[in-house]
C-alpha cells in the first residue's frame, strides 16, 4: 500500500561533521516517491515542529542540497528540547494537520525516544503514520549500533589534536591534561590512543566514564609515568566519576552549573582540566602543568572529516527512507560491522535504541583502567576515515660529544 502524504524530516541534540548528509540522504530520496507531496524539514527540530516552521525542501535544488551535505552542523539547526507525552502531542496534531505521513528525526537516543512516542501516538489514533529514527551522536553511545555517524570524524579531530599535543609535549617535557566530550561513554577519549605510534607517546593516561576514578590512583599513575618518561600525557573523559557515580568535577569543586534536564554542565567549561592540573602541581610538585578542553571543537571541525563517516551518515538517511517508503516501517536505522572493514544497515524496533546508553566494552580498557586495548585500535582505526597522518621522528645518530664535561644550563 502507497501512503501518500508530505515528510517532515528534522534534526535534534548536538551538531556534528556529518550530520547534513543524513539530512540529504533522506530528502534527496524521498523526493524520488511519487507518493510523497512534500518534503519539509523542521527548523529546530521539534521545537519548529510545534510551532510549525517548516522549510519546503522540495524546493531546494539538488546541487544546494550536496553542497549543504558536505558543511558541518546542524544546517536545519537543532534543539535539546526533549519532549514529553504531552510535547509529542502536540508533535502529533501538527503532523494530522499538514497531512504527514512520514516522520525522520535525526539524533541520538533522545530523539529516538520522540520517535517511538510520538510513533505510539498515531497507533493509538489509528492514523497511517511511518517513523524512522535515524542515527547520530559523537558520543557513540547508541544501542544495538556498532558506532554512529557524527562519531569517527570526532574521533578523528581527537586522534589528530592527541598527536599534536604529544609532539608538543615531548618537545618541551611536563604534564598535559586534554578533556574530551563524553558523559557516560567513553569511545571519543578512547580515540586519542591512535596518537600512540612510538613506545613512549602519549597519551600515556587514559580515563573514561565507565571505570571508577579515584584521585590518590591517577596521582600515582601520573607520578609514574612522569618519573620514567620525564613527561606525561593525559587524556580524560569529561564525564569521569567516582565509586558513587558522581561527577569528579563536583567532588572537587561545589556549586556547579546545571544544564536543561538538570545534569551538570561538563560541556563548555574548563574547570575539570583546571581542576586536575591544580592537583597535579600541588601534590607532586611538579611545576610545568598544562590543560586544554576539547570542547565543542570536536563536533563540527571543518578540517576533520572522515571520509568513512560522510558515507555511512549518507547511507542511513537514504536506508532511512527506503524502510519508510518502500516498506512501510517504523524504527531506527542501526549500523552493523560485517568484515574489516565494511557495514550493513537494519532496521531495529526503537524500544530497543530510545533512551538507553551504550558504553565501552570491558574488552575496550586495559585492567588498570588507566589506557585502552589493542583491541580497541583495531575497532576504531578504519572509523576515522583515509588520509589519516601519523607523525614520524629524526632518526639520525648522535654526534660524538667534546665538551663531556659540560651538562648545559640549569634545568628548572
Amino acid at each position: 500500500m502507497k501512503l501518500e502524504g508530505k515528510v517532515v524530516v528534522a534534526q535534534g541534540g548536538g551538531p556534528t561533521a556529518v550530520i547534513n548528509q543524513s539530512l540529504a540522504g533522506v530528502v534527496l530520496e524521498s523526493r524520488k516517491f511519487s507518493q510523497i507531496t512534500k518534503v519539509y524539514g523542521a527548523i529546530h527540530g521539534v521545537a519548529g515542529i510545534v510551532n510549525e516552521d517548516f522549510m519546503d525542501l522540495t524546493q531546494e535544488t539538488t546541487h544546494n542540497l550536496e553542497q549543504v551535505a558536505i558543511t558541518p552542523s546542524s544546517a536545519l539547526l537543532s534543539t535539546r528540547d526533549k519532549p514529553d507525552e504531552k510535547y509529542c502531542k502536540e508533535i502529533f496534531e501538527v503532523f494530522k494537520a499538514h497531512d504527514v505521513r512520514y516522520f525522520f528525526y535525526i539524533g541520538g537516543n533522545d530523539s529516538a525516544d520522540t520517535v517511538r512516542i510520538v510513533n505510539e501516538q498515531a497507533e493509538r489514533s489509528d492514523y497511517e503514520f511511518r517513523a524512522i529514527h535515524i542515527p547520530k551522536t559523537i558520543d557513540n553511545d547508541l544501542m544495538v549500533n556498532d558506532h554512529t555517524p557524527g562519531f569517527g570524524s570526532a574521533a578523528r579531530f581527537v586522534a589528530q589534536a592527541a598527536i599534536g599535543a604529544n609532539l608538543d609535549n615531548r618537545a618541551l617535557p611536563g604534564v598535559y591534561i586534554g578533556v574530551v566530550m563524553g558523559r557516560h561513554a567513553g569511545f571519543l577519549t578512547a580515540s586519542s590512543c591512535i596518537a600512540q605510534k612510538y613506545p613512549d607517546d602519549g597519551p600515556h593516561l587514559i580515563y573514561l566514564p565507565e571505570r571508577a576514578f579515584n584521585l590518590e590512583r591517577f596521582l600515582g599513575d601520573v607520578q609514574e609515568v612522569y618519573q620514567r618518561l620525564g613527561r606525561c600525557l593525559i587524556i580524560v573523559s569529561e564525564g569521569i566519576q567516582d565509586e558513587q557515580g558522581n561527577p569528579i568535577i563536583t567532588t572537587l569543586k561545589q556549586n556547579m552549573e546545571k544544564d536543561a534536564h538538570g545534569n551538570v554542565q561538563l560541556s563548555g567549561t574548563g574547570a575539570l582540566g583546571d581542576l586536575l592540573a591544580d592537583c597535579v602541581k600541588e601534590r607532586l610538585n611538579i611545576k610545568r602543568v598544562r590543560s586544554d578542553t576539547f570542547g565543542y571543537l570536536q563536533r563540527s571541525f571543518f578540517g576533520s572529516v572522515s571520509d568513512v563517516d560522510q558515507h555511512e551518515a549518507r547511507e542511513v538517511g537514504e536506508k532511512a527512507a527506503q524502510f519508510a517508503l518502500w516498506h512501510n516501517m517504523d524504527g531506527s536505522i542501526t549500523i552493523h560491522r560485517t568484515g574489516y572493514y565494511s557495514v550493513n544497515y537494519q532496521l531495529t524496533p526503537l524500544s530497543k535504541v530510545a533512551g538507553k546508553t551504550r558504553h565501552m566494552p570491558d574488552e575496550f580498557i586495559n585492567p588498570e583502567g588507566n589506557n585502552v586495548t589493542d583491541a580497541f585500535k583495531f575497532y576504531v582505526r578504519p572509523l576515522l576515515g583515509s588520509g589519516l597522518q601519523s607523525a614520524d621522528r629524526l632518526r639520525a645518530p648522535l654526534a660524538p660529544k667534546i665538551l663531556k664535561h659540560f651538562s648545559g644550563p640549569e634545568k628548572k
